[in-house]
């Protein structure tokens, strides 16, 4: 059971943070809502210091990605901390709650007209889809997703040396077959299908998004910055002039063996996941995959 509501030790929207606030908010509603209250703040001032840093010129000498990625760690720690002081927002959020419960309570008081449309016992049940037909509905999608983008894979093929299964697993596990792709605030598409960030070189428009990064093997959630294109096509055009103009991935490119591949991607750094190889490995040897490759 959960006994305090401090939350300065620990990450913004850490998971086990996440976790630990949706069990209590069901033995203790009150002290669950103070510290979604006090999340929430700690989430503004990091976003107000990310503007700070942004601000600031960071291409010099001791500037990189990881002295970046662990100024934000920095600022998600320092945000927590400040939150756990107080702001003032915190308190006011908590205030709004309170006399929307109140209304809330004051409503349900009333009593409600029947509901003619709604439906009979048990016809909610039924009406839900089959674990089997859920499945299928999934493999359906994935394979959708695969056929559109086969395509754009070849030409990226043609273009790398890079079988074409591969570009397409690829895209598949960083876009969780095209269901998760990476979206700005407003919802529009980025279209980028590899999760490829946007470093100080890139001139191109971008996105910013929180994401998870495993730093010694624990995952950790940071804002990162992430390249944005016009199509899918110039997702994997992109993908492809990434990979011939990297040293790091040169033995990528000479792989002809899924594993190979997945595990080369992994030791040459491209996502820092520790189960990242094994993942796409399984994507590239999966039936949906053969299926697509043959049509």
């Amino acid at each position: 059971m959960i006994h305090t509501n401090d939350v300065s030790g620990k990450l913004v929207l850490d998971a086990r943070g996440l976790d630990a606030l949706r069990l209590q908010a069901k033995q203790n509603p009150e002290l669950a809502a103070k510290g979604a209250a006090q999340q929430f703040e700690a989430v503004f001032l990091q976003t107000l210091l990310k503007s700070m840093r942004d601000a600031t010129p960071q291409d010099g000498p001791m500037d990189s990605d990881q002295t970046r990625m662990y100024t934000s760690m920095l600022d998600q720690q320092m945000a927590q901390s400040l939150s756990a002081k107080g702001i003032g927002l915190a308190e006011v959020m908590l205030r709004q709650l309170a006399r929307n419960r109140a209304g809330a309570v004051g409503a349900q008081a009333k009593p409600q007209p029947a509901d003619a449309n709604a439906p009979a016992a048990g016809a909610t049940a039924a009406a839900q889809p089959k674990p089997g037909e859920a499945k299928g509905a999934g493999r359906r999608e994935a394979g959708d997703f695969l056929m559109r983008m086969k395509e754009h894979a070849v030409d990226a093929s043609n273009a790398t040396g890079i079988p074409a299964r591969f570009l397409l697993g690829q895209a598949a596990l960083e876009s969780g077959w095209g269901k998760h792709e990476i979206r700005a605030a407003d919802g529009s598409q980025s279209f980028n299908l590899f999760g490829i960030k946007a470093g100080r070189n890139w001139k191109g428009p971008t996105v910013d998004v929180m994401t998870t990064e495993y730093v010694d093997g624990k995952p950790h959630k940071l804002r990162q910055k992430f390249r944005a294109y016009a199509s899918y096509a110039e997702s994997f055009q992109d993908y492809a002039a990434l990979m011939q103009g990297n040293r790091r991935y040169a033995a990528v490119l000479k792989q002809t063996d899924s594993a190979g591949f997945a595990q080369g991607l992994q030791r040459a750094g491209y996502a820092t996941d520790p189960r990242y190889a094994d993942k796409l490995t399984s994507i590239l040897n999966g039936a949906r995959m053969r299926q697509t490759i043959m049509a």
